[in-house]
């Protein structure tokens, strides 16, 4: 095996003040705040381009016109990246794209040492020191498994938006859009927008929990607004809105030819009698999003359970994790959204720089306490949010004993729960070891929800009679957050 080309950095010239990981909305708002007061930066992201899952661009050999169409806040995106730019230009900010970090470890002085690859092959390594540490590594989607879901076809709802926006292409030309979260609305309106046929949002929740809470929208009163905005929208645009439904069967041959749709009880059980078919030729469905730990988790930061049942970090009021030297913002401290992204981007940065110098001029610090009073009403919103769209136990009664739960190693759920109600495996580790259900390339990113589920639902119930839906120990600790090359691993890389 060929080994990795090593850059090495002199530690004194080139430490950064801040080093934050992540690009999208949040590590973008935290580095160009930080660079704005004169704070030095290096600003780490696996993408060639900023802007996250959340603002993606099209490639330039696509010649798209108007990039900025199918986004909600371009304009908020565009003046970020000329802010990018200019520091970029005079050196304030280092940004590190197409850079991949594996790890992160604490050196003898306390400094913060990052360890990327980058290159097609991940062949160029690059070790970063830097005085703090900043995590902005954003969320992926949360998938539920169900009969049909490998066809060709079947897309994850952040996946569709994410072809449209990137490669505008479509997915399919008749799309069913299904799962539960606010995400299906905005899929379905830019689907449609592009041109797309879209008829159904199948939502497994219901909205009326939002109405219920009066007090969280009175403070978040653009969110209740927005929310009619896209319900006009949408249903200008002929999009019918089925809640308390979920996708339980996908039909087709080669190709997705119609789903069934099949009201669902509270605990998002399958009511029988109740399906119905609905021509379609793609299917986007997801079920909420994911926070990325893993970096997080590996420097040690404390995770707490959140609303829609994911582990995010634990933030004070500052978003500082409980970790020295180490602060968090965005999606890594729980679903919220872009809005609020923006806002912990810019506050995380306002109190690294509370801390570097003692404080902050007058004009900093009253903006530190409007962004953490807009922070608290929207991350109210955000809990509730997530206990209304959080998965429900009876999602497991759409499953067949032949579903595959992993489709990396081509696990199903009988395997799994065959697993756990005759091997005696009690917990996710254990099935993990004896079906091999996460050890495929995404690493469980794809499967480790509905594989943690089942655990519970099967082993642990059948051993102890209590079934949790939850792992008591947080989520998985793993040494590397992105696959690395053997000869990477047997090279370390020194900074110094």
């Amino acid at each position: 095996m060929p080994h990795s080309t090593v850059e090495r950095l002199p530690r004194a010239a080139d430490r950064a003040g801040l080093a934050v990981v992540g690009a999208g909305p949040a590590g973008l708002a935290a580095a160009v705040t930080a660079a704005d007061h004169g704070l030095d930066v290096v600003l780490l992201d696996s993408a060639v381009t900023p802007g996250g899952q959340y603002y993606r661009s099209p490639a330039d050999g696509l010649g798209a016109a108007r990039p900025g169409a199918l986004h909600h806040g371009w304009s908020v995106f565009a003046e970020l990246s000329a802010r990018l730019a200019a520091h970029r230009d005079s050196g304030a900010i280092r940004h590190l794209a197409d850079h991949h970090v594996w790890t992160v470890e604490r050196a003898g002085d306390g400094d913060w040492i990052l360890h990327a690859v980058t290159g097609s092959e991940g062949d160029y390594r690059i070790a970063v020191p830097a005085r703090r540490l900043l995590l902005a590594t954003g969320a992926h989607e949360r998938q539920l498994p169900f009969p049909g879901w490998t066809l060709p076809g079947v897309v994850s709802a952040a996946g569709a938006q994410a072809m449209l926006k990137s490669g505008l292409v479509l997915p399919g030309r008749r799309i069913v859009v299904a799962g539960s979260g606010p995400l299906l609305q905005a899929v379905a309106l830019s689907l449609t927008r592009a041109g797309a046929g879209v008829p159904a949002l199948v939502e497994a929740s219901g909205y009326g929990a939002y109405a219920r809470n009066p007090l969280v929208l009175a403070v978040n009163p653009g969110k209740a607004a927005e929310a009619v905005r896209y319900g006009v929208a949408l249903a200008r645009a002929g999009v019918r809105v089925l809640s308390h439904r979920a996708v339980t069967d996908v039909h087709g041959e080669d190709r997705v030819e119609a789903v069934t749709v099949s009201r669902v009880d509270h605990r998002w059980r399958p009511l029988p009698g109740t399906g119905r078919r609905i021509a379609c030729d793609a299917l986007a469905v997801g079920h909420g999003l994911v926070p990325q730990l893993e970096l997080a988790v590996a420097v040690g930061c404390g995770t707490r359970v959140c609303a829609d049942g994911t582990h995010a970090v634990v933030l004070d009021e500052q978003l500082r994790t409980t970790v020295p030297g180490v602060w968090a913002a965005g999606e890594t401290g729980g679903i919220a959204g872009v809005e609020l992204a923006l806002y912990e981007g810019e506050l995380a940065a306002l109190s690294v720089l509370r801390e570097v110098r003692g404080g902050v001029r007058r004009e900093a610090a009253r903006r530190a306490v409007a962004l953490r009073r807009s922070r608290r009403g929207l991350r109210a919103f955000a809990a509730l949010m997530g206990a209304v769209h959080r998965p429900r136990a009876g999602w497991s009664e759409w499953l067949t004993d032949d579903t595959e739960v992993c489709r990396c190693e081509e696990v199903t759920a009988g395997r799994i729960r065959a697993a756990c109600e005759e091997l005696g495996a009690g917990d996710t580790r254990t099935v993990k070891l004896l079906t091999r259900a996460g050890m495929g390339w995404c690493q469980g990113r794809t499967c480790g929800f509905a594989a943690r589920e089942l655990a519970a639902a099967h082993g642990t119930a059948h051993n102890t009679g209590r079934g949790t839906g939850e792992e008591p120990d947080g989520p998985d600790r793993r040494p590397l957050a992105c696959p690395v090359k053997l000869s990477t691993l047997a090279e370390p890389t020194d900074p110094g």
